[in-house]
């Protein structure tokens, strides 16, 4: 189905064209006064330029043109030139009527051209459990694939796992300091390595910050460390084998620990799966003339003419011939170009990494790594903050783990629901989790990615207001409406959608009608936030027309039955977009 808006300027346009104006004066957008009209044209202010005449002259002669149009219950032509426009009732049911016919996407048309799009987001470190500071790259991430796939693409995502460096040195040797024995570190076997990994995941989150923590007093640990992390890198079996066993267990806990976000990746790899690549490719820019020594480092140029501030070379071996960041990922551009061919590739990362991220674009560009119609794009977000305007800490001062955060919402969203005492125990916790992850991704997603912003535990999980909980508040008011209809004994399946009988009714109209362009926008501007202020304005519709209308009451069953049709219709409009925000609604509250 075409955009209610872009059918309403086809209409314009053809006004503009019959009066013998330019039918590119026609743009109609949704009216600053509301007190006075739906939809608004000002074309005839900028037209009066062009043939000069008055511009109330232009919107007269338009405004005739749509003498009798049965999409407009009022259209009306107002000083200086001003065009201000009404829908008519009977039109814009129809629309919703054919929105109610396409059961599966509500008039929402999928992309004639798909693209595949893979999408960087999560960036775990292996054997280090999720923290705050990872919450934003995986809601984010996960909702913008979410709203890609819904609109035709094919989306993958990749978690991108930090399993590579100098991290992995220092996990094997404060192992091996602690168990010598194991047959990893014994450079003459040649047996079959355990099946069994030599520790548990709480193990291992601790191994590591214990062996970080020596590093930084003991010289000889790092060095040790280092010589453990070349080893593994050149291919020494026993730490090889060790790798495998962190990665095993690692990735069970980050799989369970995003399952509880509803977050899941097509792609497990890490930047160990691009080490593979890393030689052929500073061979390539090498022989191609790409890369030289600077400082006795391997680097690539990537300043730009127009640059108005300083760009550094993207550096991409260090003096020793270790890789770096910037290495691991050029290469990773590598494999996904070779496997999986992508028009596009957008990374969810943090903001103060644009720089970064500029580098290695531009050097993935001009050594041509990735195809001319490839885009790259950097999708960086602000930071969460605790009501202090600092980074979200502990009440300690530390980092808090993700897991702990959401445990935390997840009790206090028990209690509120525990208050109400219309569920059992075990169905209170049961909708506590599920409110509670809609609090957490709302309250994030409904702000503009790349702004920081403040986590208020109070507000996110309040049953009032620009929240999640609200959201589902209202679904739930609409499930229940829907049982009670139901369990009446009465049924409209067969019943028809009939014209808006109040303001509020229409307006609630209106509002579902702006689905399918608010879903084209958000994929177009990789903005979630735009789905998230759309169904806070259609649940307050909702909720304004449930509070003047007696549906349960209506004692005309046709028209009372329009109302049920309705309300399913904003329920489905709804229940598809908390979906690709990644959270669902329970059935009572």
């Amino acid at each position: 189905m075409k955009k209610l808006l872009d059918l309403i300027t086809e209409e314009m346009s053809a006004a503009f064209e019959k009066a013998g104006y330019d039918k590119k004066y026609a743009k109609v957008t949704l009216s600053n006064r509301p007190d006075l009209c739906e939809y608004q044209c000002n074309g005839a202010m900028a037209a009066a330029k062009e043939y000069k005449k008055a511009p109330i002259m232009i919107a007269n002669a338009v405004i005739e043109q749509l003498s009798g149009n049965s999409m407009f219950e009022m259209a009306e032509a107002v000083n200086p030139g001003f065009m201000n426009l009404k829908l008519s009732s009977e039109y814009l049911v129809e629309y919703l009527r054919g929105m109610e016919a396409d059961t599966e996407r509500l008039g929402c048309e999928k992309t004639e051209s798909p693209k595949t799009i893979m999408i960087d987001y999560g960036g775990p470190n292996v054997a280090k459990p999720l923290h705050v500071g990872h919450l934003r790259s995986a809601i984010i991430g996960e909702s913008i694939k979410r709203i890609g796939r819904f609109m035709g693409h094919n989306m993958i995502g990749d978690v991108h796992l930090g399993d590579w460096g100098l991290q992995m040195g220092l996990i094997i040797t404060e192992l091996k300091e602690r168990k010598p024995e194991l047959v990893y570190f014994d450079e003459a076997y040649t047996g079959e390595y355990p099946e069994e990994p030599p520790f548990t995941i709480s193990e291992l989150e601790e191994i590591y910050p214990t062996a970080s923590g020596k590093s930084k007093e003991d010289e000889g640990y790092k060095e040790a460390a280092m010589q453990a992390t070349f080893e593994l890198q050149h291919g020494r079996k026993g730490y090889q084998a060790l790798l495998h066993h962190i990665l095993n267990v690692s990735v069970t806990d980050l799989k369970r620990n995003y399952e509880n976000l509803n977050v899941s990746f097509e792609l497990w790899k890490g930047e160990s799966d691009a080490q593979p690549y890393i030689p052929d490719m500073v061979q390539k820019m090498k022989d191609e003339g790409y890369a030289y020594i600077s400082e006795g480092a391997l680097v690539v140029d990537v300043k730009e003419e127009t640059d108005t501030k300083e760009v550094p070379p993207c550096m991409i071996l260090k003096s020793d011939g270790a890789s770096l960041y910037n290495t691991t990922d050029l290469a990773t551009i590598v494999w996904r170009m070779k496997d999986y061919h992508p028009d596009e590739i957008i990374y969810v990362v943090d903001k103060r990494q644009e720089l970064y991220f500029t580098q290695v674009f531009r050097c993935a560009r001009k050594t041509h790594l990735v195809d001319e119609g490839t885009t790259l794009k950097f999708l960086g977000f602000g930071t969460m903050n605790g009501k202090d305007g600092k980074p979200f800490k502990t009440r300690e001062g530390g980092v808090m783990r993700l897991e702990n955060l959401i445990n935390g919402i997840n009790e206090e969203m028990y209690r509120k629901i525990a208050e109400n005492r219309t569920v059992d125990e075990a169905q209170a916790r049961e909708t506590a989790k599920v409110v509670a992850l809609s609090s957490v991704k709302y309250g994030d997603l409904s702000n503009q990615a790349s702004k920081d912003y403040i986590f208020d535990m109070e507000r996110f999980t309040s049953f009032e207001g620009n929240t999640g909980p609200y959201i589902l508040y209202t679904i739930v008011r609409i499930k229940s409406i829907l049982t009670k209809y139901k369990e009446a004994g009465k049924d409209a399946s067969s019943a028809k959608l009939l014209p808006a009988h109040t303001e509020s009714e229409k307006a609630l109209m209106k509002e579902i009608a702006k689905f399918n362009s608010t879903m084209e926008t958000a994929y177009e501007e990789t903005a979630p936030h735009k789905v998230c202020s759309y169904i806070y304005d259609l649940a307050n519709a909702l909720n304004h027309f449930y509070h003047e209308t007696k549906i349960m009451t209506e004692e005309d069953a046709e028209v009372q039955a329009s109302y049920i049709r309705l309300l399913e219709l904003t329920k489905h409009v709804l229940e598809i977009c908390i979906d690709v925000l990644g959270f669902s609604a329970p059935d009572r509250m």
